[in-house]
């Protein structure tokens, strides 16, 4: 026993002793950094007290506002009036330190007015976003649970800075099913982009899934509308009523590249039909943009034919983003599997 405790008075005396000195040193220097940035004047005070008059701020936002930017790692003050990616930054590591589920109501409450106060929610087309609580009540969703339900296009019904829940047609048996499952939820925003994250079911009933936020969302970026190459069969129905058969060969959100025997010319607009893999028929009207002859090889006789959306066209729209975002992350998987990549 005394053999024991000599041994540890030497650890202590010839190893922690020593450095105990630095450690000090530096919790001094934290609570000294703590100090300055919990009351010294921050770089860009002047322009953050000049910004928020644009804003009908309530004093407790104002003084929500102050904490976010103090419990932050921005050196300017006005950081998080620039961006809605900053300012759920801020959000977020203010969450962290402070724990959302114990943040007062009232607190929580002046952060989503914040939010909704700059327009920093996902409804503003120019607004970034990079969490889950910029979604909107309304908003739809497609929810694919690694036990292979599927829900698509449900709506979210409430958004809280602590959860948000979407409606579910299930039962008392689905809902303890969910219960802790994984899920790949992925929200679209037009023109933009498809928004996903592998969450974890917080809580489920009969009528509703409930879920904690996310910061980091995936993004797989829409607005250049990226092509995918296809070969599905396609009926194309022109204003004289004759109806005729195709091929589409590739695919976007703004528009398509299908081949066709006749010969049609610019501007003319035709219907056409095809069925889109996991979403069915899809019945849209198109613009011809241009007629490019026989170049496929593979349909030596039809003409390649390029062509965009026209009329009513936003529910197809929509589905094909979410066609091709599948059809990339399928992709990706298996390029990361040959590569021996762990996702």
């Amino acid at each position: 026993m005394e053999s024991s405790l000599q041994e540890a008075w030497n650890i202590f005396q010839y190893y922690i002793l020593p450095v105990l000195p630095f450690v000090a040193l530096v919790l001094i220097e934290v609570q000294l950094m703590y100090n300055r940035r919990e009351n010294e004047v921050m770089f860009g005070t002047d322009a953050f007290n000049e910004k928020i008059k644009a804003f009908e701020f309530t004093p407790k936002e104002v003084r929500t506002l102050e904490k976010l930017v103090r419990s932050s790692k921005f050196e300017n003050k006005d950081a998080v009036l620039n961006s809605s990616g900053l300012f759920e930054a801020a959000v977020s590591e203010f969450y962290r330190i402070r724990n959302v589920f114990s943040v007062r109501d009232e607190t929580l409450e002046a952060i989503a007015g914040l939010r909704r106060k700059m327009d920093f929610t996902g409804s503003n087309p120019l607004a970034m976003v990079s969490s889950t609580r910029q979604f909107n009540v309304g908003d739809s969703v497609d929810l694919e649970f690694e036990s292979g339900q599927v829900f698509r296009r449900v709506k979210i019904v409430e958004r809280s800075e602590k959860t948000w829940s979407v409606k579910i047609d299930g039962s008392v048996a689905l809902a303890k099913s969910l219960q802790g499952s994984r899920v790949l939820i992925r929200w679209t925003r037009m023109n933009d982009a498809v928004y996903s994250k592998r969450l974890t079911v917080f809580a489920a009933t009969p009528d509703n899934v409930i879920f904690t936020h996310s910061d980091q969302l995936d993004k797989e970026q829409l607005r250049k509308w990226v092509r995918e190459v296809v070969d599905f069969p396609v009926t194309a129905t022109f204003p004289n009523g004759e109806v005729h058969s195709g091929v589409l060969y590739d695919l976007s959100a703004g528009g398509i590249l299908l081949g066709l025997a006749e010969d049609v010319k610019p501007d003319q607009e035709i219907s056409i039909s095809f069925e889109l893999p996991t979403f069915g028929v899809q019945n849209v009207d198109v613009k011809i943009l241009n007629n490019l002859g026989r170049r496929n090889p593979n349909f030596p006789l039809f003409n390649s034919i390029s062509a965009v959306f026209t009329g009513s066209y936003a529910w197809t729209q929509e589905r094909v983003l979410q066609y091709i975002f599948e059809v990339t992350r399928k992709t990706k998987s298996k390029k990361n599997e040959v590569n021996g990549v762990t996702t």
